[in-house]
């Protein structure tokens, strides 16, 4: 696989990325600001927004839910998936930090640190199921990591999560704690209902995305579809995750008020996880012999979560009121500022880590 190098991003990660990238805590902040407000001034909102609902999603949530996914999905290339063979330690070590060290880091950091909030403490796992997919090439990008990795790694892991993250949420949320003799999730949860919420949050638009550059490269070419097309779709993402952020927070504004250092602990686990990930994926890459371009596309799309498919199916499993909605709800406002510094931590370790590496980017 080749490297594409961006060029001296050292000199300025922040100034590469877009407004709405760059400034992404605060307008997660401000989001929930107006959530909380809006919950506080609005008589009766609650109940209309938890009126018009199927099963247990709110139809104005769900909406926000697949905004925020499609135009993610619609970024990935697909047909770099052919590539995947091309080297079996690339993907053979993401295999195994993604679907196996990440879930269950995550599980032993929330039992450690939320033992007394199980509801949390579910979020928080589902949380690290839920692998990603998204600014994760915001990051590898930032960081000069391999590209057609990243892409072939975040392709794998839209399929991937299609077909493991209901049985991996059963094995971690019921099965594991009852061999390990710790309580499990309430009777309330099932196999079914994540299989179904990751069918409606993530099939529907990994189809809708799929289908979008299929059609929209072979009718306009993928110069047209890359710089041109998705540039307008790309911020409906946000656009989505925020509108999402303020439902969820006008209908949790009492119980997040009344418990604010609930919200710290929920941050302190997601704060560990994805510092402890990131820096030993990135050496366990080193050790298996991967140059810098490859250890750290590896060690960002091992980091990083898929947050909003973790709200997603909180949401469709537990309900907007949810601790567990809470709880994925967190991830963001922590993964964002904590993933852009991790960027800068990458390129100082480049050349003290990968000495004689020709993929180091050149101060």
């Amino acid at each position: 696989m080749s490297v594409t190098h961006s060029p001296a991003p050292h000199t300025g990660v922040a100034r590469q990325m877009s407004t709405l990238d760059r400034y992404l805590p605060v307008w997660i902040i401000g989001a929930m600001v107006l959530g909380l407000a809006l919950g506080r001034l609005v008589p009766g909102l609650n109940e209309a927004l938890d009126a018009v609902k199927v099963g247990s999603v709110s139809v104005p949530i769900a909406i926000g839910l697949l905004v925020m996914m499609y135009p993610v999905l619609a970024k990935v290339r697909y047909d770099e998936t052919r590539r995947v063979t091309a080297d079996k330690r690339l993907m053979g070590l993401s295999l195994v930090l993604n679907w196996v060290v990440g879930p269950a880091l995550m599980f032993a950091l929330a039992w450690l640190l939320v033992p007394d909030l199980p509801e949390y403490r579910t979020g928080l796992i589902i949380v690290g199921l839920a692998r990603c997919i998204a600014m994760v090439l915001i990051w590898n990008d930032l960081a000069c990591g391999d590209t057609e990795a990243a892409a072939v790694l975040v392709a794998v892991n839209s399929v991937f999560q299609v077909l493991a993250f209901s049985f991996l949420g059963w094995f971690y949320l019921q099965i594991l704690p009852g061999w390990l003799g710790l309580p499990t999730t309430s009777a309330d949860f099932s196999f079914w209902a994540i299989f179904l919420s990751v069918l409606v949050f993530l099939g529907i638009p990994l189809l809708a995305g799929f289908l979008t550059r299929h059609f929209g490269e072979r009718a306009k070419g993928r110069e047209w579809y890359e710089h041109r097309f998705l540039p307008k779709l790309g911020p409906w993402a946000l656009y989505g995750l925020l509108f999402t952020i303020v439902l969820l927070f006008a209908l949790q504004g009492e119980a997040i008020t009344s418990r604010p250092l609930d919200v710290a602990r929920i941050a302190l686990p997601l704060l560990l996880y994805f510092a402890v990930m990131w820096l030993g994926s990135l050496l366990a890459s080193r050790a298996a012999g991967l140059d810098y371009a490859h250890s750290t596309t590896v060690a960002f799309t091992a980091a990083g979560n898929n947050f909003e498919l973790a709200i997603a199916v909180a949401i469709g499993t537990f309900g907007v009121t949810s601790g567990q909605a809470l709880a994925g709800v967190v991830g963001p406002l922590i993964e964002v500022p904590v993933l852009v510094g991790l960027v800068y931590v990458s390129l100082w370790l480049a050349p003290k880590l990968f000495k004689n590496d020709p993929t180091v980017p050149v101060r």
